[in-house]
C-alpha cells in the first residue's frame, strides 16, 4: 500500500524540498510549512518506550497550538519498520496529526535528530530554531518526574507566537537512539 514511501527529496537552501506519505496515505510537502508560524516535527519510533509515554502530551500540544498557526507531524525515524506496523501504531496510540514516513531519514538529517522522541521546532522556511525534548517530565533513564517543571517546546512555541527571541535553541534528549542509514 506505501510501498513507495519516499516520492522525491532535495535541499534548497535551509529548507528541505521533501514529498513523504504519511501512514494514512497522504503526501506532504514543506510547502506546507509556508503557511504556518511554526512546524513542529516529533520524532519516535514504534518501539521507544519514553516517546509512547510522550504521545498524550503530543497530542495536548497539537490541540492547544495548530489553531494558532503551528503545524504538527510526527517522523518515523527508523526506516527498517514495514509501513503497516506504523500505521496501526498511529492508529493505537491515537495520533491527532500525520504520522510521517521518512525511509531516507530526510527528516532526521536535516535537524540532526539523534534521539527520540525529540522534538525540533522550525520557521516556515526549515530553520532548525530548538532540538530537544518535550520537556523535563524524564529526568534520565529510570527518573522521570510525575509531571513537568519546564514545558521547553511550550516555551519556544509561545516565544514564536508572541514574535519574541527563542530563549535557548536545545536541551539534553533522554530516549530511545536513533539509527542513521547510510545514504
Amino acid at each position: 500500500m506505501l510501498s513507495n514511501l519516499l516520492l522525491a527529496f532535495f535541499f534548497v537552501s535551509s529548507s528541505p524540498q521533501f514529498q513523504l506519505r504519511d501512514t494514512q496515505g497522504a503526501v506532504h510537502s514543506s510547502a506546507e510549512w509556508a503557511k504556518q508560524k511554526a512546524v513542529l516535527l516529533f520524532f519516535i519510533t514504534t518501539d521507544c518506550p519514553v516517546g509512547n509515554s510522550y504521545v498524550p502530551e503530543m497530542n495536548r500540544l497539537r490541540d492547544q497550538y495548530a489553531a494558532r498557526g503551528i503545524a504538527f507531524y510526527g517522523v518515523q525515524a527508523d526506516p527498517t519498520v514495514a509501513d503497516d506496523v506504523v500505521a496501526r501504531y498511529a492508529r493505537d496510540y491515537r495520533y491527532t496529526f500525520p504520522l510521517l514516513l521518512d525511509p531516507a531519514q530526510v527528516l532526521v538529517r536535516h535537524v540532526n535528530a539523534t534521539i527520540t522522541p525529540q522534538a525540533a521546532i522550525l520557521s516556515p522556511d526549515g530553520k532548525l530554531l530548538y532540538l530537544g525534548p518535550i520537556d523535563n517530565r524524564v529526568e534520565d533513564f529510570g527518573k522521570s518526574r510525575p509531571r513537568a517543571t519546564e514545558p521547553w517546546v511550550r516555551q519556544i512555541l509561545d516565544s514564536v507566537l508572541a514574535g519574541t527571541a527563542v530563549p535557548f535553541t536545545t536541551h539534553k534528549s533522554i530516549g530511545c537512539s536513533i539509527t542513521r542509514r547510510t545514504p
